[in-house]
């Protein structure tokens, strides 16, 4: 996805405000770069999905940070992208209040805003038994995220029991690279993997997993709420539901390329005048994957290429009409947009390749072929972005005045032979500290609060050079402060914690700390 170049200075200046305070980071220009594709289908359509784009982009690592981010904004239309690593649940997830928000605990709640993306980055993004509910609200990207076990009863509950929900008045929502998985049915609590309900229309669910729960997910909510629909559905794989997947009432779905594998009760049940378009997917090993059923309101379908592989139908009734078991077209489902179809027999190995959060965000190329996009690199920016936190890592200037980190703890991840945590706290260049392998975090740590502005990372004599990228973290709450390449000074937005730690990502040769300075100016 694109980002700006300069920012505005007031508006800069307020967010990294709001940043210091709560732990909702601005993160360096690079890293937008994990937003990757542009939205497809029909969340295309109706001026188009963009999310975030051409926002301010910000680093979350609990619940609460991200509703800080939403909250911290100019106004609830304001573009912003929240790139979101780390367990994300109950513990971390509270309600914050603002202008541009309307949050609440529990649950992460896009509600009544707009131009929000919001993606897994690093190691990855897991919501934990905590759903995301979108309500009221328009032009909402999420991308290469996991949300699991999400529950409607028993405890804790979130979100209705939906990993991921639209509601009331919904428009341009784009879900990519996801995986949304439960460990049961609505006997174990679970409910929806991916609803949509109340008008809400121009949405695209694409390379993801649903997986391991009763119901896949819905359009409509009753026979009576038909004003939902333009949704597409493309290369997701469905295995293990029992039905839903998805239950369309009203309105119009583009269902292509998806590989559907154990649905044991019913697959895609197209009633209550839904028409949905179903080219070139690959049922396996399933029940009654297309047709109306469990009630006497038809729906239709058209369809074509598509592969049924040991597939049983039951025997049509009045409130079951199954499709097969040779399906044939009832309905005509003109498209508006362009797209590329597999053929439905590699439909197993594409999906396998590139569906689910974590799977480097790879697409198919229409030729069966996995590819992985490149990401839109920021338009040319002379200007530098007055709000950036880091300064040039290899500014040979120290900061001034006294070197917290003299008398402090340290601890860290496995160290090399003959290194000591300590080290990097003693005042001594002759001692160092190393990681086990070239990748590894020191840490600094006091029994209070300690105010901290600028840090100093120096290599131990004969090392310099070594350090690759980093982040520093705050060890109270997993924000990530900075990043960025090389030793040096580091200037970070003024944080009170317990402990700082320094995280090597790369490097080359064998990294060696020698002192890890922190100052409070």
């Amino acid at each position: 996805m694109r980002r700006p170049g300069a920012l505005r200075l007031n508006a800069a200046l307020a967010t990294l405000a709001v940043a210091a305070a709560t732990g909702v980071v601005l993160t360096m220009p690079e890293a937008s770069a994990a937003v990757t594709g542009s939205a497809t289908g029909y969340a295309t359509q109706n001026g188009g999905t963009t999310g975030g784009a051409g926002g301010q982009t910000v680093r979350a690592t609990t619940g609460t940070a991200i509703h800080t981010a939403l909250c911290g904004r100019a106004s609830s239309s304001t573009p912003i992208t929240i790139e979101v690593e780390g367990t994300i649940n109950h513990g971390n997830t509270a309600k914050v209040s603002g202008d541009s928000c309307n949050t609440a605990a529990g649950v992460i709640e896009l509600k009544q805003i707009s131009n929000v993306t919001i993606v897994g980055v690093g190691s990855g993004a897991v919501f934990d038994q905590l759903g995301i509910h979108i309500r009221q609200s328009s032009n909402i990207i999420i991308q290469n995220v996991t949300v699991k076990n999400v529950k409607k009863s028993g405890s804790p509950t979130s979100n209705g029991g939906d990993a991921i929900s639209m509601e009331s008045d919904v428009r341009n929502v784009w879900v990519d690279h996801t995986t949304l998985e439960a460990s049961g049915g609505e006997s174990e609590g679970y409910d929806g993997l991916f609803d949509m309900k109340d008008n809400t229309q121009y949405v695209t669910l694409s390379y993801s997993t649903l997986r391991n729960s009763g119901r896949g997910g819905l359009i409509g909510s009753s026979e009576s709420d038909v004003s939902n629909g333009y949704v597409t559905f493309h290369h997701n794989l469905y295995e293990n539901l029992d039905s839903r997947a998805p239950l369309l009432r009203g309105g119009i779905a583009h269902i292509y390329n998806n590989y559907y594998v154990k649905l044991k009760e019913s697959g895609i049940n197209s009633r209550a005048g839904a028409r949905a378009k179903v080219d070139n997917n690959y049922f396996k090993d399933s029940k009654d994957v297309l047709g109306t059923f469990y009630t006497d309101a038809a729906g239709y379908w058209q369809v074509s290429g598509n592969t049924f592989d040991n597939v049983t139908w039951s025997a049509p009734g009045s409130d079951n009409k199954p499709a097969g078991p040779n399906p044939t077209s009832n309905t005509t489902v003109s498209i508006p947009y362009s797209y590329k179809l597999d053929g439905a027999s590699c439909v197993p190995g594409i999906v396998a390749e590139t569906a689910g959060a974590n799977k480097g965000l790879k697409v198919s190329d229409g030729n069966c072929s996995p590819q992985t996009p490149t990401p839109t690199p920021d338009p040319t920016d002379p200007t530098p972005d007055p709000t950036d936190p880091t300064p040039d890592p290899t500014d040979p200037t120290p900061p001034s005045g006294t070197n917290l980190s003299i008398g402090a703890g340290a601890d860290g991840s496995s160290k090399a032979s003959g290194s000591s945590y300590g080290n990097v706290r003693d005042g001594d260049m002759s001692t160092f500290w190393s990681p086990a392998g070239s990748t590894g975090s020191i840490s600094v740590k006091w029994g209070t609060a300690t105010s901290v502005s600028k840090i100093n990372i120096r290599e131990a004599s004969g090392s310099t050079g070594s350090i690759g990228s980093w982040r520093v973290i705050n060890g109270d709450t997993g924000a990530v402060l900075a990043s960025g390449s090389g030793a040096g000074v580091i200037a970070i937005p003024k944080t009170s914690s317990k402990k700082l730690t320094f995280e090597i990502t790369s490097s080359t040769g064998t990294p060696k700390v020698a002192e890890f300075e922190t100052y409070a100016g």
